[in-house]
């Protein structure tokens, strides 16, 4: 018998909670469903205003992976969903996720949220810019920790303050609070920074996504600044082979990295994090530290 919770007076099936959907640590979904549950507060924080796009691996990440803008099949009635522009001109519903009773439905699911970088009432201006710092092998997340360091310095030099999180995979996303500002000139301020990067730390960064460049190098991805892009959310839970966490770091910790390990955070470390950091990607839903490009 699938059992039933209530939620903020919504009633929602919970099913297979006992399933391992991380065998490589015996994580379950019930474990799952608990990172969500107590995890709420930060995970609701930023996706608040935000389409929600899901990355869904009902079966674990060794099993089918699908991605989906458009709201889930079933999707309760009370499910709230907002009307968003898409290609052509055209406008199409997205699931938004405000509320717990919300957050636990659709992480019944088994999702990855990926949001864009604006916010409903504002399609395609963007809040913030992002950086995706992605290794390529033998480079790890140590070599994207310095090449965070260097755009952390040259975005103050525009007056832009950074923040950094993990992206529960081998890389690093930086995030860079803006006030609203179209998507195109948040994209080509992005690539003129990577384009300086490469130019800046050659044997380090690499700009283009071209595969033959990247080995041994930090490939800077700026194209997620376009409209039409999202990027894992802060605090989601990754479909990798562990529970991994999409969790902010200090600068500290970057600069501190020596080893890959030094920033791989599951779901059991989250909550500890937050209770001695505070969240600290704050500052990304803080207004006054919205920053304007140069």
């Amino acid at each position: 018998m699938t059992p039933i919770a209530e939620v903020e007076g919504r009633r929602i099936a919970l099913s297979n909670l006992d399933k391992v959907l991380y065998p490589a640590t015996g994580t379950t979904k019930g474990e799952l469903l608990h990172y969500c549950a107590t995890s709420a507060g930060a995970l609701l924080a930023h996706l608040a205003g935000r389409p929600v796009s899901f990355l869904r691996f009902p079966d674990g990440p060794a099993g089918q992976r699908f991605f989906t803008k458009n709201p889930p099949p079933g999707a309760p009635s009370w499910v709230r969903t907002a009307a968003v522009p898409r290609s052509a001109g055209q406008l199409a519903k997205q699931v938004l996720v405000e509320d717990l009773a919300t957050l636990m439905w659709a992480a019944n699911l088994v999702v990855e949220f990926h949001t864009p970088q604006w916010q409903v009432d504002n399609p395609a201006r963007a809040d913030r810019i992002v950086f995706d710092l992605d290794p390529g092998e033998p480079a790890t997340v140590v070599e994207c920790c310095a090449a965070a360091l260097w755009l952390r310095e040259r975005l103050a030099a525009d007056g832009l303050s950074a923040y950094a999180k993990t992206s529960g995979s081998k890389g690093l996303h930086l995030l860079v609070p803006l006030e609203p500002t179209p998507s195109p000139e948040v994209s080509a301020y992005a690539k003129s920074l990577a384009v300086e990067a490469e130019a800046e730390l050659p044997r380090l960064v690499v700009h283009r996504m071209t595969r033959a460049l990247r080995p041994g190098k930090v490939f800077v991805d700026h194209s997620q600044n376009s409209a039409a892009k999202t990027t894992a959310a802060p605090y989601t839970v990754r479909a990798r082979t562990e529970p991994t966490v999409s969790a902010p770091v200090s600068w500290e910790e970057v600069a501190g990295c020596t080893a890959p390990e030094d920033l791989v955070f599951r779901v059991g470390d989250i909550a500890g994090r937050l209770e001695r950091y505070g969240d600290l990607l704050g500052p990304l839903i803080n207004l006054n530290r919205a920053g304007r490009l140069p």
